[in-house]
């Protein structure tokens, strides 16, 4: 029996969705919000990866990480005034389901702290601090001005620290 050819995009699905749900996670906070946010960038990356037309991917992991990103904050900025999520799904302590990693005071703090955070700031923390990506690397995934970074970096962990010593 003849192997099947590995599809690129498949082995790099399964290499990296575990590394984009957990930025997706950090960035939107809930687990449903970023399984879904993650299958939207997963689509964008294939029609990227599958594109017979325009410049090959060089490093599909950065494109990935920054497609995330930018969909993220502009998924934000389309949310509707009406719209006013739930913050828990009713029933799913009954089911046993809970994560109790998400109940530690220190993950509440961090998740409570990033959502007082505007979406550019949230994702500048996020990608600068928890992923570790330098000025210049957040920079060009968001668009800014390394000064724009710093300055949004800064005051955005400020901002965390008033929330977070409340």
């Amino acid at each position: 029996m003849i192997d099947p050819v590995p599809d690129p995009f498949e082995e790099f699905a399964r290499a990296r969705t575990p590394h984009l749900y957990r930025s997706a996670w950090l960035l939107c906070g809930h687990r449903a919000e970023a399984e879904d946010l993650v299958q939207e960038t997963l689509a964008k990356v294939y029609l990227r990866m599958h594109r017979r037309l325009g410049p090959r991917l060089d490093n599909p992991a950065a494109y990935a990480q920054t497609v995330l990103t930018r969909t993220f904050i502009s998924g934000r900025r389309r949310l509707s005034s009406t719209e006013t999520p739930y913050a828990d799904l009713p029933g799913l302590e009954a089911e046993g389901t809970a994560d109790h990693a998400e109940t530690t005071d220190l993950r509440l703090a961090l998740t409570d702290a990033l959502a007082e955070l505007a979406p550019v700031d949230r994702a500048v923390v996020v990608l600068r601090h928890l992923e570790d990506l330098s000025v210049d690397e957040v920079a060009g995934v968001l668009g800014l001005t390394s000064g724009a970074v710093r300055n949004r970096s800064m005051r955005a962990l400020a901002r965390m620290r008033k929330e977070v010593l409340r």
